[in-house]
């Protein structure tokens, strides 16, 4: 079977990173920063779209914000996550049950590739795909296309497994089980609303599902 991961919220937490780089591109900006648990909803969706209720949806000023964004996570905001418990376990089971394992994220390529690189379980993700950075959309259904047809996989025999319902999302466009995870960013609620196969709360009951 061919796995497709999210990266944010459902490999690794990285709501520190983020968060930072939100408050620091607003700053820039002269702008207040929403409170913490507010930025929880940033993780997962394009930026240009969060930021845009916050600068009067000017263009100019969006682009701004990215930029200011891009260049705090260049240097300390790619760094700043956490592996989710069991997650390593996790990814050792499925190669050795001979999945294919490969990651579909919002975060621009560029972005993604060091985080993936340095992570103890790197290697196992065959392909990286993520969106083009002037994207403000999430692109997540045309990722897993590009996914199917790289891996030459019919959709019965793949998976998606994300925490925001732009996975579940883009999963059924495709035709593709979208399992939802609990323990990132998203709610069971937005998950099961936007047509979830499956939910697990924890990695051990991921796991299940997948070996099953």
């Amino acid at each position: 079977m061919l796995c497709l991961f999210d990266l944010d919220g459902t490999l690794i937490d990285s709501e520190q990173g983020i968060g930072a780089c939100v408050k620091h591109a607003l700053a820039r900006l002269d702008v207040p920063a929403p409170a913490d648990e507010e930025l929880r909803c940033w993780i997962g969706p394009p930026l240009r779209h969060s930021f845009a209720p916050l600068l009067d949806h000017d263009p100019d000023r969006i682009e701004a914000a990215v930029a200011y964004y891009h260049e705090r996570f260049n240097t300390d905001g790619w760094r700043e996550h956490a592996i989710y418990p069991g997650i390593e376990s996790l990814i050792e089971q499925l190669l050795l049950a001979g999945h294919r394992l490969a990651v579909v994220t919002s975060k621009p390529h560029r972005h993604a590739a060091p985080i993936i690189a340095h992570l103890p379980f790197g290697e196992a993700f065959l392909r990286l795909y993520g969106p083009d950075p002037d994207s403000a959309h999430s692109e997540k259904a045309r990722m897993i296309a590009a996914a199917l047809v790289d891996f030459d996989c019919p959709p019965a025999d793949a998976v998606m497994i994300g925490d925001r319902h732009f996975d579940i999302e883009g999963a059924r466009a495709n035709r593709v089980r979208g399992i939802g995870v609990l323990w990132g960013f998203g709610s069971r609620d937005e998950l099961e609303h936007s047509g979830a196969y499956a939910l697990a709360a924890k990695p051990e009951e991921l796991a299940g599902l997948l070996l099953a």
